[in-house]
C-alpha cells in the first residue's frame, strides 16, 4: 500500500464516503418493493457522497479545483492541480442492490495523472496508485495479466443505455468484431472497476466508448502503473478527454485496436 500523505488524504476521504454507500445499500432491498421505487433515494446517496468527498478533500488540500459527476466543475485557487471524481461509479448497480460500484478519485496535475483511488465499500477493496509508486489492492502489489492471445482473453466493456440507443450501432458493431476473436465478454457496470480489473489482471483488456474523465482518471493511471497500456479508442493518447478508452497489456492493447478498427 501506499502511505504518503496525499494517499492518506484520499483514502480518508474515500472511506468516509463509502461508510455511507454502504449504509446507504442496505436500504435498497427494502425500496424495491416500494410504488415509488429507489431511483430519487439514490440520487441522493450519490449526492451525499460527492458532498463528503469534496468537503475532506477541500479541507486537506485549499485551493484544488474539481471535475465532479454531480457538480460539474469547481474552479480552485491552485490552477495547477484538480481532483476529478465520481462518488458513485456503477449507480445502475446500486439501484438494484448490486454490490459492484465504486467511489473514484483521482488528482491532475498540470494536466497529468499523479494519483488515483478507486474503492468498492461493499467489498472493502481499495485500489491505489501514484505516479512512479506502482499500483496496489489493499497490500498487493498490482501488475496486468501476461496473456498475448485474445482467444484466451476476458475483456470487459461497457454498454451503451437505453437512454443512449444512439450508439448502440457502433456498440454492436465492434462487440461483435471481438466476440469473433475473444474468448469471452465481461460486463461489470463500472467503468472504475473495469479498470482495476485490467490492473489487477481480472481481465486481460477493456474498452469503451462514451465516457468522462471522473470515470476513467484513477484507473488509467491504476493500469499504466500496473504494467499496462492506455488509450483512446482510436489509438490516441488522450484519453482523459478522449471519451474513449482501451487499456490492457502491451499485446492485448495493441490487438483490441486492430480489431475495434476492422469493426469499422
Amino acid at each position: 500500500m501506499i502511505r504518503s500523505a496525499l494517499m492518506t488524504v484520499m483514502t480518508a476521504a474515500a472511506q468516509k464516503a463509502g461508510r455511507g454507500l454502504k449504509r446507504d445499500l442496505g436500504e435498497i432491498e427494502n425500496l424495491q418493493v416500494s410504488i415509488k421505487g429507489p431511483g430519487d433515494f439514490v440520487t441522493a446517496a450519490d449526492k451525499r457522497a460527492e458532498k463528503v468527498l469534496f468537503e475532506e478533500l477541500s479541507r486537506a488540500r485549499p485551493g484544488y479545483g474539481f471535475i465532479m459527476e454531480e457538480g460539474g466543475v469547481v474552479e480552485g485557487t491552485d490552477k495547477s492541480h484538480t481532483w476529478h471524481i465520481d462518488p458513485l461509479d456503477g449507480t445502475t448497480n446500486f439501484l438494484h442492490g448490486l454490490p459492484v460500484f465504486a467511489i473514484s478519485i483521482a488528482l491532475v496535475r498540470d494536466e497529468q495523472i499523479v494519483a488515483g483511488l478507486i474503492f468498492n465499500p461493499a467489498t472493502d477493496e481499495m485500489y491505489v496508485t501514484e505516479k512512479g509508486q506502482g499500483a496496489f489492492l489493499n497490500n498487493t502489489r498490482l501488475r496486468v495479466a501476461a496473456r498475448r492471445n485474445l482467444a484466451e482473453s476476458l475483456i470487459g466493456c461497457g454498454i451503451p443505455p437505453l437512454a443512449r440507443a444512439k450508439h448502440h450501432p457502433v456498440f454492436r458493431a465492434e462487440f461483435g468484431a471481438l466476440l469473433a476473436v475473444a474468448g469471452n465478454m465481461r460486463r461489470l457496470g463500472s467503468a472504475a472497476l473495469d479498470l482495476a480489473s485490467v490492473a489487477a489482471g481480472r481481465f486481460d483488456g477493456y474498452w469503451e466508448r462514451n465516457i468522462h474523465s471522473w470515470d476513467v482518471a484513477a484507473g488509467i493511471l491504476l493500469v499504466r502503473e500496473a504494467g499496462g497500456f492506455v488509450s483512446t479508442a482510436d489509438g490516441k493518447d488522450d484519453v482523459l478527454d478522449g471519451g474513449s478508452i482501451v487499456a490492457g497489456n502491451e499485446y492485448i492493447h495493441r490487438n483490441m485496436l486492430a480489431t475495434l478498427r476492422q469493426a469499422h
